[in-house]
């Protein structure tokens, strides 16, 4: 027996529950020649399709002539067709609730969204933080050729501890990133960042774990990331910007220097620039291919100084997106200013910033939000820690140079945030359309 053939057997094997829809396909396909050969007089070539003819000839012979063949064989067909959507609908129901059980989603809808998303764009999204996960979130619906290009210079909290403790580069960032890729988010989103109370483990977040394991098992950051990502089966991939034990370090206004992700937002001070130590940063190679390849590059949104910027100080990395003129390149502005960081920045602030420290060129526009939040206490929270929603002034943008894309981008819920839908929707359009938006782009009601 062959292999295909071997194949093919399986389907009949006990507990897969289609044998007895095929039964019904089969008669009801035999049933259908039945009644075609008595419209057409033909002989039927084989001896059971004879068989099911000679069966039907007996039943309108009992009949006396009342019924002639034309209408009997139109009746057999109908019959026959009947049989076989019954068939295929009990095949497809079998099949659809050995794969979805629980049937939260139609079997059409789900084959639709992934012919979508098999269709999509290819994308590439620069950052880190909880700005750059929620991107993704939104952006997953859209495409399945995506990429995420993401910092690992953090130096704080339980990342900083797995850096300082087994040397191994911080997988805090790109935990969050594939968690929100995964397919099973919710479930995955709390498992992996399920934090430890008490003893040794103490602060340290499970998937920050899974993947510091993994690298030991695999031997590097890279490929435990790609092991990740087929355990949680997201969608697109995850890639870090560089494999290279790197500090960030910045340049404050007043000429002192601070070395450390976390001691750098905690000084409070302007900055001036920031830069990697060393500064001769090789970038994981996939990046830079990802970018040739990109037909969207999005950069943001967030920590500026944090999250942004140090990606693009990576060797190679500003030039592949300079290089990529196809591609629509688009700086998703904060919705809000980062205390210690960004104090007081409007966009325009935030765009002359990041052209000053990488140069001209980088992105052909930038996508602004315009809608005010409306939470009263939410904003007086953030105004006690020093953070302001962050002024759209698009016509300083456009002074730089740069095409501002106003839109209605924030969710209102424990935080002020872009919602994912929103910003994915906004810059697929803009994807699409090849020009700015003329009017903002109102959250559709979720």
């Amino acid at each position: 027996m062959s292999v295909r053939l071997r194949q093919w057997s399986r389907w009949f094997a006990p507990g897969i529950g289609v044998k007895r829809w095929a039964v019904v396909l089969a008669g009801g396909i035999l049933v259908i020649g039945a009644g075609a050969s008595l419209l057409v007089n033909f002989k039927p070539l084989g001896w059971l399709e004879h068989l099911v003819f000679r069966a039907a000839l007996s039943l309108l012979i009992l009949t006396q002539g009342s019924i002639s063949p034309t209408v009997f064989g139109t009746v057999l067909i109908l019959a026959g067709g009947a049989l076989v959507f019954y068939g295929l609908r009990g095949t497809i129901q079998s099949i659809a609730g050995a794969l979805m059980p629980r049937g939260e989603t139609p079997l059409v809808d789900v084959l639709h969204q992934q012919r979508h998303r098999r269709r999509g764009r290819r994308v590439v999204a620069i950052g880190g933080g909880t700005g750059l996960s929620t991107l993704l979130r939104g952006l997953k619906e859209y495409t399945d050729h995506l990429t995420a290009v993401v910092t690992v210079f953090d130096d704080g909290g339980s990342s900083g501890r797995l850096r300082r403790e087994l040397g191994i580069l911080p997988p805090g960032d790109i935990r969050d990133c594939l968690v929100a890729l995964a397919e099973s988010e919710p479930l995955m989103t709390q498992l992996f960042e399920y934090r430890f109370q008490g003893g040794a483990l103490d602060g340290h977040a499970f998937g920050n774990l899974f993947i510091a394991s993994l690298a030991g098992v695999t031997g590097d950051l890279e490929s435990a990331v790609k092991e990740t990502s087929k355990v949680l089966n997201i969608r697109g991939r995850v890639l870090p910007s560089a494999v290279e034990d790197v500090v960030l370090a910045a340049t404050f206004e007043d000429g002192s220097v601070i070395e450390g992700e976390s001691q750098i937002t905690r000084a409070r001070k302007r900055i001036a620039t920031v830069a990697l130590k060393p500064a001769d940063v090789a970038p994981v190679p996939e990046v830079l291919q990802a970018l040739a390849e990109a037909e969207l590059i999005v950069l943001g949104p967030g920590s500026l100084y944090t999250s942004v910027i140090p990606n693009l100080l990576v060797r190679g990395i500003a030039d592949a997106i300079r290089s990529n003129r196809a591609a629509l390149r688009v700086y998703v502005c904060n919705v809000m200013t980062q205390p210690g960081e960004t104090d007081g920045f409007s966009a325009g602030e935030h765009v002359r910033k990041l052209i000053g420290q990488v140069g001209d060129g980088l992105f052909t526009h930038v996508l602004v939000n315009v809608q005010r939040p409306r939470n009263r206490s939410l904003l007086a929270r953030y105004e006690a820690e020093g953070a302001t929603p962050v002024e759209p002034d698009v016509e300083a943008i456009r002074a730089l140079g740069v095409i501002p894309v106003e839109a209605h981008l924030i969710s209102e819920e424990d935080v002020v945030r872009h919602d994912p839908a929103s910003v994915s929707r906004a810059l697929m359009r803009l994807l699409v359309a090849g020009t700015p938006l003329r009017e903002p782009v109102a959250a559709e009601a979720r």
